[in-house]
């Protein structure tokens, strides 16, 4: 397909491109970003007019369901509401069921997300076979399967020998070490964060040095063996000085914060509100404070949705019996944007954090609008009013705790490899 986008706000934080200008596609690249071309034939012509043309969003971490857990969600769902919020490209992190600890498993996924046709998705390998510790996954065959990264997922690693071989291993691979950072024994059977909400509602808490400690001993590792490292979800105060003070220090370690995180606190919870049961937990305004000021000085460099879909039995019960996680691949733009509406960030700190700054931490060369790329892109409606209904969803999963919130941002148009794949009008 030949397709033409024109009259759009082109804004592109790789290049620093922010300007109007209309892009030209042939098949599935980009052939062109310039002003009007009148020899160009186009099969399709979008109208960007009052709209924002910018790369797909790259989305770091996003639990599909499958496989195994199809009864809660799909590949072909989640691509489905990924393309609705803009997001051409996310990643999976490897505790699926089977683990991604095989070659065999990574094709799986990769076919079946071929077949969906709608997002590209990348896989993260395990660190350690069937993710248990002990020991380690051939890492070689994963990156030759085509793993973008090595994580343990949510499973701690409790033998710092083990933990130590491993980022060692990986390090001579050049492979990127992803890190959910939790102290097993501090986090314990806590489900809220460690203060005075916790003491009110009397629930088990987890106090900020369950991600602290976790943190410290990685980085010491990190600094030991080489190994460039990414830091998921963080969520402390203290966890943002510490990712700063390692960075100056030149280590090769980067972070993200979910998008839940930058606009909600452990107050959000009110009385037992098991929509907003996360992984790591709500934490303090302060905490919420810092972590956007970590975006503002680039300490953070990304911005996740952490999608978890589940079904409506796992949010009912006992607060501390539900499953923790939220739906978040349609809200991740909006929420994005609404700390560009709250003067929290730049219009071009917010869309470089969704694109090419994830990208870059997963070794892509996607994330950014050149002529000759992928023709991969977000097109969204900076002036568009609605309302957050978690039940229109095309996710398989309606947990989210943002249900009744206003956005000024929606996303029009999806383009991934050439080809229109979700319009809104």
């Amino acid at each position: 397909m030949r397709l033409r986008i024109t009259n759009g706000r082109v804004i592109d934080p790789a290049s620093q491109l922010d300007a109007q200008h209309d892009i030209y596609i042939n098949d599935d690249k980009i052939v062109a970003i310039s002003e009007h071309d009148p020899d160009f034939t186009a099969d399709k012509t979008i109208d960007a007019s009052g709209l924002i043309i910018c790369p797909g969003l790259v989305e770091l971490s996003a639990r599909l369901r499958e496989p195994d857990q199809e009864h809660t969600a799909t590949i072909n769902s989640e691509t489905h509401a990924a393309i609705k919020g803009g997001i051409t490209a996310l990643c999976i992190p490897p505790d699926t069921d089977p683990v991604i600890d095989t070659p065999a498993v990574v094709e799986l996924i990769e076919d079946r997300a071929k077949k969906a046709g709608r997002a590209m998705v990348y896989t993260i390998g395990a660190l350690t076979q069937q993710l248990d510790g002990k020991l380690l996954s051939e890492m070689v065959a994963l990156k030759e399967a085509g793993c973008v990264g090595i994580s343990n997922g949510l499973n701690p690693i409790n033998n710092t020998l083990i933990q130590r071989r491993a980022m060692e291993y990986a390090s001579t691979l050049d492979l990127t070490l992803f890190i959910n950072a939790s102290d097993p024994w501090l986090q314990s059977q806590g489900c809220i964060h460690e203060g005075m909400v916790s003491t009110r509602l009397g629930l088990g808490g987890i106090p900020e040095a369950a991600e602290t400690i976790a943190i410290a001993r990685d980085l010491l590792l990190i600094e030991q063996t080489g190994v460039s490292a990414h830091f998921h979800n963080l969520s402390t105060t203290k966890a943002v000085s510490m990712i700063r003070e390692a960075q100056q220090q030149g280590l090769a370690v980067t972070a993200d914060v979910s998008a839940h995180h930058l606009h909600l606190s452990e107050h959000d919870i009110g009385n037992y509100d098991s929509l907003s049961h996360v992984m790591p937990p709500l934490r303090s305004t302060r905490d919420r404070e810092q972590l956007q000021q970590g975006l503002r000085d680039g300490v953070i460099s990304a911005i996740s949705s952490h999608h978890q879909p589940l079904d409506n039995d796992s949010k009912l019960g006992p607060f501390a019996e539900t499953l923790p996680g939220i739906s978040g691949l349609e809200t991740l733009l909006p929420l994005t944007m609404k700390l560009v509406d709250d003067e929290e960030l730049s219009l071009h700190q917010a869309i470089a954090n969704l694109t090419c700054n994830p990208a870059e931490i997963l070794g892509l060369d996607t994330g950014q609008l050149k002529v000759g790329g992928n023709a991969d892109i977000c097109i969204f409606n900076p002036n568009a009013h609605n309302e957050c209904q978690p039940q229109q969803f095309v996710s398989a999963g309606k947990n989210s705790p943002f249900s009744g919130w206003l956005f000024n941002n929606e996303v029009s148009h999806t383009v991934f490899n050439g080809k229109l794949v979700f319009q809104n009008w």
